[in-house]
């Protein structure tokens, strides 16, 4: 007789934790060459978070039977939509700019090597120039920008999805 099973998570989750128990993070670097000078640090405290936050796995230091590590390779701004100005003698000027970040990143499963990769996630978010400047919003964008990458990355690594 042949007997099957069906394995629900909450968060999504396909790891074994009889043989997956642990997982690191090493620092990200900030090779973008922008952004605010502790953005390396919140991302890697963001990506530890969440990962003890959604799963059973426990951080360790160095060699988790999970490991991350990468780097911020992109850090742009640039204009999305303009905005024509009244007078012929004014240039048109930015009416949406757009904050995109990237990240690399090299993830190692050492117990199912098949399920290691190393990709690039990248996400942005607007704001309008008009009405605020970049340093008013950027810690807010770049936060929001954060969780939506680490939630990709959690996807592509871990998730059922």
């Amino acid at each position: 007789m042949y007997a099957c099973s069906v394995s629900y998570s909450f968060t999504g989750t396909n790891i074994n934790y009889d043989i997956i128990k642990t997982f690191s993070v090493e620092n990200f670097f900030n090779d973008s060459g922008g952004g605010p000078a502790n953005m390396e640090q919140l991302f890697t405290e963001s990506l530890k978070d969440f990962y003890q936050r959604n799963t059973q796995l426990e951080l360790v230091r160095l060699n988790g039977d999970l490991q991350f590590s990468g780097a911020i390779n992109r850090y742009t701004i640039n204009p999305q939509a303009t905005v024509s100005t009244q007078d012929p003698n004014l240039p048109d000027r930015a009416g949406q700019m757009r904050l995109t970040i990237g990240v690399e990143v090299d993830y190692v499963n050492t117990v199912e090597e098949e399920y290691s990769l190393k990709r690039t996630f990248s996400f942005f978010k607007d704001y309008d120039p008009r009405t605020t400047s970049i340093l008013q919003v950027e810690s807010q964008l770049i936060e929001e920008i954060f969780e939506s990458i680490i939630q990709d990355i959690f996807t592509a690594t871990v998730a059922n999805w």
